[in-house]
């Protein structure tokens, strides 16, 4: 299919962080876009500031004229995550237009470019964003976060070849590339929903791994198990924190003045003196591996040191709203019990002896119900959790799943329940020392009004 074919573009879900990124394309490209979304945000602000019209009511009357009449000129995106009794879509679906999921199209999008998809269960926005302002000035990007740098989650230069792609697993999305680079960062269980095991889950990342074009190249984290039999043509490189035997690693890693600076080695030798200014060790890694992508799509190691030294991180991934000696308040976009411990055991790294208190927005029944243990354990780690109810998403509740369950299997002992409501009244009389928000919801629309409330409380404390 060519898109050529249509002048009208309506998303079915266009709030969603990657369905935006698409829309922004679609409409600097000429073509007509509009779009439902369940309700406002920042990125629904953004696109009515592009011109691009969005309606928060899911009814056939919101869908404006131009996209009702003539249906052989519309193509409809949508998200895996609209639910399947939407009166909007079901009136595409029911009357011949042309609908496709957001993967899709963005396969079609980028099917002739040179591309760079950054594929794994956890840390891929981190890379495919990092990697996205490394390589800045030569490619277009379409990301699963809001870079810092750009403030966008979109890059559009159509003259570049170079496209770099967040590749998402979830629904199988990413087998719609056919990339010549791929980073995999993880391969863990998740979206179980979709998946029946772990065991699926790395037969489908092999899948997309022999997705690469010949004479391609795959980038992943060493530890990973894939065997070179998985695709025969292409190169493998593995990347690492400190593990010598990757092939690109970090060594003589130090803090200083609150910035990481160590040495780059990568096959070609070793590239000292190279600075990263975003906490958590974590995100060090993930910065290796998108130097590694950048290095072997044509940046020299002195440009790729003076960019990494201006990136400031995405929105949502160990984002600090206030740093002060007596209070620190960092939002997360965690919503996996590896991820949670991971952001978790930086934290500690950074301000060790401190008194953590945590509000996690469980994302998902189902993801609750299959991690419920794991869950449980990562969040002990803190000193105390604030639970809010789950975030259901696209699903529909499961009995005996309920944030309450996975209270019961925490040994913490500070530990409670609070409604979505009540959690900036609740933290506004809490004892706080260091606080983090977590999850995948819409816990991120508390962000702004806990920064600001919580300023106004320890005023006096700041000045």
């Amino acid at each position: 299919m060519e898109l050529k074919n249509f002048d009208r573009i309506y998303f079915v879900g266009i709030g969603g962080i990657g369905m935006s990124a698409l829309a922004s394309w679609f409409a600097k490209a000429g073509y007509q876009v509009a779009g439902y979304d369940r309700s406002a945000s920042e990125i629904t602000q953004k696109l009515q500031d592009e011109g691009i019209e969005v309606f928060f009511d899911e009814s056939v009357h919101a869908i404006p004229d131009k996209f009702i009449v003539e249906p052989n000129h519309v193509l409809v995106v949508y998200t895996p995550a609209i639910p399947k009794n939407h009166a909007g879509w079901n009136y595409f679906v029911t009357h011949g237009y042309r609908v496709m999921k957001r993967a899709e199209a963005l396969g079609i999008l980028v099917s002739g470019k040179s591309g760079i998809a950054v594929s794994g269960t956890h840390g891929k926005t981190s890379v495919s964003t990092t990697t996205a302002w490394l390589l800045k000035d030569r490619c277009s990007a379409f990301l699963g976060g809001i870079s810092k740098n750009l403030q966008s989650n979109v890059i559009i230069q159509p003259e570049t070849k170079t496209v770099v792609i967040e590749a998402d697993e979830y629904d199988r999305s990413f087998l719609t590339l056919f990339p010549e680079t791929a980073v995999v960062t993880a391969m863990d269980a998740d979206h179980l929903d979709i998946y029946a095991n772990k065991e699926e889950i790395v037969e489908t990342f092999y899948q997309f791994i022999g997705q690469i074009k010949k004479g391609g190249k795959l980038i992943y984290k060493k530890g990973l198990t894939i065997p070179s039999s998985v695709n025969l043509d292409i190169t493998y490189y593995t990347y690492s924190l400190t593990d010598t035997t990757a092939q690109f690693y970090a060594q003589n890693i130090r803090v200083i003045d609150g910035q990481y600076l160590f040495d780059w080695v990568t096959p070609k030798g070793i590239f000292p003196g190279f600075i990263m200014g975003i906490p958590g060790l974590y995100n060090l890694e993930n910065a290796l591996a998108a130097l590694a992508a950048a290095w072997l799509n044509g940046m020299n190691p002195k440009q790729l040191k003076n960019s990494l030294a201006l990136y400031k991180g995405v929105k949502r991934r160990f984002d600090f709203q206030i740093k002060q000696s007596k209070l620190i308040y960092l939002d997360d976009y965690a919503h996996h019990p590896e991820e949670i411990r991971a952001c978790v055991e930086s934290v500690r790294h950074l301000f060790p002896n401190r008194h953590l208190t945590v509000v996690f927005q469980p994302h998902l029944y189902s993801r609750t119900r299959d991690f419920a243990d794991e869950f449980a354990k990562s969040l002990d780690l803190c000193d105390a959790v604030i639970l809010s109810e789950i975030y259901p998403a696209r699903e529909e509740p499961i009995p005996g799943v309920t944030s309450q369950m996975l209270l019961d299997k925490m040994a913490l002992k500070n530990k409670k329940i609070c409604s979505y409501e009540n959690i900036l009244e609740n933290l506004l009389t809490s004892d706080l020392d260091v606080l983090i928000t977590m999850g995948a919801g819409n816990i991120d629309r508390l962000v702004e009004p806990i920064t600001e409330a919580l300023t106004l409380k320890y005023k006096e404390v700041f000045e």
